[in-house]
């Protein structure tokens, strides 16, 4: 997470209109891999926590016979 936050603060202490634009497109291509993977991590520990959590119910049995 500190690697994003690196990223993040890098690209907000820079003028844009200074870089040339494959810096500026190569920064952005960076910080959204860095974002994907951060999501993707929030996303395997919340699954991790609410599988854990959840209390499986036996199935109930439907009477079809009606």
């Amino acid at each position: 997470m500190s690697d994003l936050a690196t990223a993040i603060d890098n690209l907000a202490a820079e003028d844009p209109s200074e870089l040339p634009l494959g810096t500026i497109t190569e920064q952005l291509m960076d910080l959204h891999w860095q974002m994907a993977r951060l999501q993707a991590q929030i996303a395997r520990r919340t699954h991790l926590r609410t599988a854990a959590s959840r209390v499986r119910k036996p199935p109930v049995a439907v009477n079809t016979t009606n």
